[in-house]
């Protein structure tokens, strides 16, 4: 019930159910806050690629995430895609990378990490957007 001149309570009420809610996402990630192991260095850039075909009765985001990432797809699109915050879907990512059905990828090929960016493709963008 609300009282004049305070706003209404914003937490769902018991027996309620939210389904974009705080109790969604702990039985999503089983209560896991973060990833562990190789998936602690996962950042929003960092793209994702299936090893596998999902499997019958796996979780419904992990096949989604198979699903998705026949090719390569960022942790960031992922998140857009399925609706979740990072964090989520980082301890998602980390059940799948621990099972070996995706694998996790740089997005600078290691062939020009440290290299830094392409000068010319860069001013070829500036070139292009002061065009516009």
């Amino acid at each position: 019930m609300s009282v004049p001149g305070r706003p209404a309570d914003p937490r769902p009420r018991s027996g309620s159910r939210d389904p974009h809610g705080l109790e969604r996402y702990y039985v999503l990630t089983g209560g896991r806050s973060g990833p562990g192991g190789a998936a602690a260095s996962l950042d929003v850039a960092t793209l994702v690629v299936s090893r596998t075909a999902p499997a019958p009765g796996m979780q419904y985001e992990h096949e989604e995430i198979l699903r998705r990432c026949r090719a390569p797809l960022s942790v960031a699109e992922l998140g857009a895609h399925l609706q979740l915050p990072f964090n989520i879907v980082a301890v998602l990512l980390s059940d799948l990378l621990d099972a070996g059905r995706i694998e996790v990828r740089d997005p600078i090929p290691a062939h020009r990490a440290g290299r830094g960016p392409d000068l010319a493709l860069l001013q070829e963008v500036l070139d292009g957007l002061e065009g516009i």
